[in-house]
């Protein structure tokens, strides 16, 4: 900094202000500090600024170590959002093991991260985050809705409704669901809404069977469930197994939607690009991010944890992977 003042002909204090967006610069000399900032290349030494301060700039993420592709899309958000504030990110990716999500939290402690973001989707991290000092700033992704710690959720149950509701519209008698894992708390939910669908429409409500959010187990599972003759539409809780479970469909000449309607869940990228494109609820990962990153911030500001919740709307998208039942 001494030496941009020195190139900018101005004071170490007057590039601090430019630094920090004090109002009170001029914009000629504001202009001179930022070119003398490119041409020498500085960049801020962010833990010396936490040292003069006393405020961290680096933010902890917790992210278990699994194939949905929710997760990872909402660990990009938050990371992209967070380098637009100007912090920084520190990841550790886990097994699912509770032991381990309390010695990330820990290590990450020891970095002197200014809060936690956990992306937690499942039962353990959740046992987990129940034991976390009520001195760190936290924010459960996808946590607990009865939890006493600030959460962001989509809405899950809403989205599995209205995928359900869908398929019923399209005139199907009922509509079969293949699940995600049930220690999820988001395959639980997409559950809790398909039932509430069927059971509000009088339809037949078969047991749901899960899978692992792979497009492998869709497969297995989808060879299984091409075979019986009276199934017409299935409500799949993630694209990646939809995808597994369209190659089985189609292995058995059973073919999206003449015979067979499906909808997915997440609307990932290649879903506008299946054969057919597929029908699916689309989770506003960015939308969860820059939530997580706010109410995240207002901890870090306030000095206290907080239990506010959270809840983004999740949207149906209609592709053409459905269509009323075989005649």
């Amino acid at each position: 900094m001494t030496d941009v003042g020195h190139l900018a002909n101005v004071s170490y204090e007057t590039v601090s202000r430019v630094l920090h967006g004090h109002p009170g610069v001029k914009p000629a000399t504001r202009a001179r500090v930022l070119s003398a900032i490119e041409q020498l290349g500085y960049k801020p030494n962010t833990a010396a600024r936490a040292l003069v301060t006393g405020k961290s700039r680096t933010l902890g993420i917790v992210v278990i170590d699994t194939p949905d592709w929710s997760s990872l899309s909402t660990l990009y958000g938050i990371e992209r959002g967070a380098r637009s504030l100007d912090y920084y990110t520190s990841v550790v990716s886990l097994d699912m093991h509770k032991s381990s999500i309390r010695e990330a939290t820990d290590h990450l402690i020891e970095q002197s991260v200014a809060g936690v973001l956990v992306i937690a989707p499942i039962d353990i991290a959740n046992d987990a985050l129940a034991e976390f000092p009520e001195t760190l700033p936290v924010v459960a992704i996808e946590g607990d809705p009865a939890a006493k710690i600030c959460v962001v959720m989509v809405d899950q149950v809403a989205g599995a409704r209205a995928a359900t509701e869908h398929l019923l519209d399209a005139r199907h008698e009922t509509v079969f669901h293949l699940a995600g894992p049930l220690d999820w708390r988001q395959s639980r939910e997409r559950i809790t809404g398909w039932r509430e669908a069927l059971e509000a429409a009088g339809a037949e409500v078969t047991k749901p069977i899960s899978g692992d959010w792979s497009a492998r187990s869709g497969y297995e599972i989808g060879r299984t469930l091409a075979r019986i003759p009276d199934m017409t539409a299935i409500f799949v809780a993630n694209d990646q197994m939809a995808l597994g479970l369209m190659r089985a469909l189609g292995e058995r000449g059973r073919r999206v939607p003449e015979d067979v309607s499906l909808v997915g869940f997440d609307d990932i990228p290649e879903a506008a690009y299946f054969s057919p494109p597929l029908t699916t609820v689309h989770q506003d990962f960015a939308e969860v991010g820059r939530a997580s990153l706010e109410l995240l911030l207002k901890q870090i500001d306030s000095g206290t944890q907080s239990d506010e919740h959270r809840v983004i709307r999740a949207e149906l998208i209609v592709r053409q992977s459905c269509g009323p039942p075989p005649a």
